[in-house]
């Protein structure tokens, strides 16, 4: 059973190749904020990707991204600020499968960051850079309590060190990658 459950959560992993998950949130309740400017539908002017947020319930987002080739994942997102930076958390809703309830529920619904910025008509986002990650966690293993699967990192920390962790590395070279800067459409 527990080799079971590892393969399931690994092809979740692979999932998410070039995203870093983490079991647990990078908000908490304080954190939260809630900005309608970031309603609507973003599109990179050199991609065919989408993001569109609409409001959810409170201070939650529903986003639907759809990748280059117009499949589409649905996300719950929330929207914090740390020490003056903005955040948002994702989440996949849950799995539209062909498999019966049992199966689908040994997929964990990680989380997974985007460093936002916003300047006037645009939104930058940009996340964790993986390869920075594990290059970082071979020389310092403590440096982020995670876990290692298959060669790929999901992060076990709590809430309060994945914020302390992130904000220290915000200017460091490679840790985040290269901003895409994204439209309203």
């Amino acid at each position: 059973m527990k080799n079971f459950i590892k393969l399931l959560t690994l092809s979740f992993l692979f999932m998410l190749a070039g995203c870093v998950p983490s079991l647990n949130p990078l908000y908490t309740d304080q954190d939260l904020i809630f900005d309608s400017a970031l309603l609507g539908v973003w599109t990179d002017k050199d991609s065919k990707e989408i993001w569109e947020l609409r409001q959810a319930d409170g201070k939650q987002y529903k986003l639907v991204y759809t990748d280059e080739d117009g499949k589409k994942g649905e996300f719950t997102a929330h929207l914090l600020k740390v020490d003056g930076r903005t955040f948002l958390d994702l989440t996949p809703v849950d799995l539209i499968l062909p498999q019966n309830d049992f199966y689908k529920g040994h997929f964990l619904p990680t989380h997974t960051f985007v460093l936002i910025t916003q300047t006037a008509g645009s939104v930058q986002i940009s996340f964790p850079e993986p390869e920075w990650l594990k290059k970082i966690l071979a020389k310092n293993p403590t440096a982020i309590r995670h876990e290692k699967m298959a060669g790929e990192i999901l992060l076990t920390a709590s809430t309060k060190d994945l914020q302390k962790f992130l904000l220290a590395h915000l200017n460091t070279e490679g840790a985040f990658a290269k901003p895409i800067s994204v439209k309203r459409k």
